[in-house]
């Protein structure tokens, strides 16, 4: 995928963040230059996908300290804003773990600085930080998940969790690309990922890119794809894991995880330790985002149920551990027992 945008990008004081609610119709980019900006991209999904969540917040506490500065705030005034950014970006989405650890890495940096002048160059250092261990840390992830994938291997995915979903190159999908760049033949059922589509618009716009074998279907139908026989194995992202291995993550992911069980499938979730919660200890504990039924009764503008229907909109459910294969992560894989498999993980990560 040899020039293909970047998810975010940061030059000349500002954020610039490819809307990802245009794809895959057109390739535009956000001007972030101050912290509602970029606040109102991640509500709204334009910025998507735990990690990038994570990263574009990050970046958002540096366009909020430049937008202060720029406003003479010194002193007291600056930390109280940069304080107020913080707690705005950590409002956008609450089910994203990384969201949550981004910004605490952001606040820690706030807080050791003496010298206001010293603030943006600390968060922006901070920041690119963030960004590179992020690639590096899915390549890794790609490296490992990728032993799992048997060449000629038909895998499933849903949602998206590439390049889009990250800094550069991508978790579960990253997985499936460094397969592929292996030299090993792989073809991905690509789930829709309904109400946003986010599969059908911005996974085939990946996988066309990287040159990698995909079919697109409708959500309901990787059971029937299962039962004859052609899909090998379910792999996936979360957006946070609890301690005892239950993973949250697009809704929908559960079903395919409980079809995958019945067919005797592999289930793999593929997540940097960033995702991985330890102080939540199981999926009853994960807050799951609730958006708006305007999302479910309209597509993309065009409404495709009556006026007066209601609808329910969560946008993550919970895999259980016990229904889960293997988590990938940049520290190798975890299987069961996932309590202690987990915990040292984290630890080899730090």
């Amino acid at each position: 995928m040899t020039g293909a945008p970047r998810t975010l990008a940061f030059r000349d004081d500002a954020l610039y963040i490819l809307d990802q609610t245009a794809l895959p119709a057109t390739a535009t980019y956000i001007e972030a230059r101050d912290v509602a900006t970029v606040a109102g991209a991640i509500r709204r999904l334009a910025v998507r996908g735990a990690p990038a969540i994570g990263l574009a917040a990050a970046y958002g506490v540096v366009v909020g300290a430049l937008a202060a500065q720029r406003a003479g705030l010194r002193g007291d005034a600056l930390r109280w804003q940069l304080e107020a950014d913080i707690a705005e970006l950590r409002s956008t989405r609450p089910t994203a773990v990384n969201l949550f650890w981004a910004l605490e890495r952001m606040r820690r940096v706030v807080d050791a600085q003496r010298d206001d002048t010293d603030i943006v160059p600390a968060l922006l250092g901070e920041a690119d930080r963030l960004m590179a261990d992020d690639e590096a840390t899915n390549r890794r992830m790609g490296e490992h998940g990728a032993a799992l994938i048997p060449d000629g291997a038909n895998i499933v995915t849903h949602c998206n969790t590439g390049m889009l979903a990250t800094g550069a190159f991508g978790t579960a999908l990253g997985v499936i690309r460094s397969a592929h760049e292996s030299g090993k033949q792989v073809h991905v059922w690509v789930d829709e990922t309904r109400p946003l589509l986010q599969g059908a618009r911005l996974t085939t716009w990946e996988l066309e890119g990287l040159g990698i074998p995909y079919t697109l279907i409708t959500d309901n139908m990787a059971g029937h794809f299962m039962k004859q026989g052609r899909i090998d194995l379910a792999m996936v992202g979360a957006d946070r894991i609890a301690a005892n291995g239950d993973a949250a993550n697009k809704i929908g992911t559960y079903s395919l995880a409980v079809l995958a069980r019945f067919h005797r499938l592999p289930f793999y979730v593929v997540a940097p330790t960033s995702t991985v919660d330890l102080d939540v200890p199981a999926g009853d504990s994960i807050t799951i985002e609730e958006r708006r039924p305007e999302e479910v009764t309209q597509l993309r503008g065009v409404r495709i149920a009556p006026e007066d229907s209601r609808a329910a909109n969560p946008a993550f459910d919970v895999t259980p551990a016990h229904l889960i294969s293997g988590i990938v992560t940049e520290a190798g894989v975890v299987r069961e027992p996932f309590p202690s498999g987990l915990v040292e993980a984290v630890r080899r990560s730090r």
